[in-house]
């Protein structure tokens, strides 16, 4: 069937099969949760009742709960299998999302919201984890690329159908938007169910794995450099905040370009992510080629600051080209620090404790999702130009230290292997 496809389609899908089956489902996965994001603000205020600070309140509880438990849900899909937890958390996701139809108060908002991320948490553990063992090592970064390609224009497709269901006014209409979302995600769930099972493809792997067995590993909290290499890459993550936070709300409160340029601007970032993730993601494989790509992210992260920072003081057509380049520089952040944070991810996680490993990951992402709003909205709205200089010198500062950490995370690994090894030249 896919010979029929337009070629262009075929390219921007992925070179493989598998790799077009696992893009098929990033895109329904993602059109699933891009349906919910865009209508849960109405669906929480209009359906449930909640004011915005209880939503705020709630998320954050959520937040903790799902920081605390992401290491432990990682180790699932070590213990049982990446794709058996992957299908199953993603089936349950599914059908936790019909709970929202009986949901009338705070506690059962926060109840259901908490379940549907832990049981999240564990899903992202596991296909990340399934994604990294079901590929050669050369073809890691450059698959992830194809789904993040693919999630984008699955987000989109949700954001449109959201769309619609708002413009109809109808809070009946608005009462389907979570069972939308439950019936792609279960479609989503079966898709993952039928992918094949993964096996370690690069012979370094399977060397380590018959050397070590289960004698020399150590929990992945224990390989410290991963920890705050995990803890570094969230800092630099941050590009999303400045992306659909910060900036946004510097062209509103800051400058005289007319709010109908944040559609562009967000239009702009879909395209491009689409169009130029592989790009970005072409020849990371090792440690050293993820760590240029890190360092390319915080490049174009600095630059879109420096854009971005002079807006304050322009006027007319030179602002909104400034802020529409400002805003093309954080998308080319975000699209090599994506690839850079794959390679690191793909090449420093201990094949036997993958989970383990993205759980850590999950760890850092989070801690930078909790801190960065306020701090750089404050930062930039509030200090202006200072601020700006801070917001960038705070990622040249986590670009420089992640590279010690990555090289630490690798010496632990290097460290776990070597008695292992050495008895089994021994005995060979």
């Amino acid at each position: 069937m896919s010979r029929d496809l337009p070629a262009a389609v075929l390219r921007i899908a992925g070179p493989t099969p598998l790799v077009r089956r696992l893009s098929t489902q990033s895109v329904l996965s993602a059109f699933g949760d891009g349906v919910f994001l865009t209508g849960s603000a109405v669906f929480f205020t209009q359906i449930v009742g909640l004011s915005a600070s209880q939503v705020g309140l709630g998320l954050t509880i959520t937040g903790i709960v799902t920081f605390v438990l992401a290491v432990p849900l990682g180790k699932l899909s070590d213990r049982l299998g990446a794709k058996r937890v992957w299908a199953a958390a993603s089936a349950v996701e599914a059908v936790l999302y019909l709970a929202w139809l009986e949901v009338g108060g705070w506690i059962g908002f926060v109840a259901v919201m908490i379940a549907i991320q832990v049981v999240s948490s564990a899903s992202r553990s596991a296909r990340n984890a399934y994604r990294f063992d079901v590929f050669p090592r050369e073809q890691r970064v450059s698959s992830n690329a194809y789904f993040r390609a693919a999630r984008n224009v699955g987000y989109t497709l949700g954001a449109l159908l959201a769309g619609v269901a708002l413009a109809t006014n109808s809070d009946d209409v608005v009462r389907l938007v979570p069972v939308a979302t439950a019936a792609l995600l279960l479609a989503n769930a079966t898709l993952v169910a039928r992918l094949p099972r993964t096996t370690q493809h690069a012979e370094e792997e399977a060397a380590l794995e018959a050397a070590l067995g289960d004698r020399s590993r150590t929990s992945a909290m224990r390989n410290r450099g991963f920890l705050v290499m995990s803890i570094l890459g969230g800092v630099l993550g941050t590009h999303q905040v400045l992306l659909n936070v910060v900036i946004p709300l510097w062209l509103v409160e800051e400058t005289d370009a007319p709010r109908v340029l944040l559609a562009w601007l967000f239009g702009t970032n879909t395209v491009l992510a689409v169009l130029l993730q592989v790009a970005a993601a072409r020849g990371v494989v090792t440690v050293e080629d993820s760590l240029r790509a890190i360092r390319r992210g915080a490049a174009f992260f600095v630059l879109s600051c420096g854009i971005v920072m002079v807006t304050h003081d322009t006027i007319g057509w030179v602002t909104i080209v400034l802020v529409w380049v400002g805003h093309v520089t954080v998308t080319g952040a975000e699209l090599f620090d994506s690839a850079g944070e794959w390679g690191l991810q793909a090449e420093l996680s201990d094949p036997a404790r993958r989970g383990e490993y993205q759980g850590v990951t999950q760890l850092g992402y989070t801690l930078g999702s909790v801190w960065a709003p306020a701090v750089y909205t404050f930062l930039a709205m509030d200090w202006g130009t200072p601020g700006w200089i801070v917001i960038a010198a705070i990622i040249v500062a986590a670009a420089v230290a992640i590279h010690p950490a990555a090289r630490a995370a690798e010496r632990h690994l290097a460290h776990d292997a070597e008695p292992a090894l050495a008895d089994q030249a021994r005995a060979d």
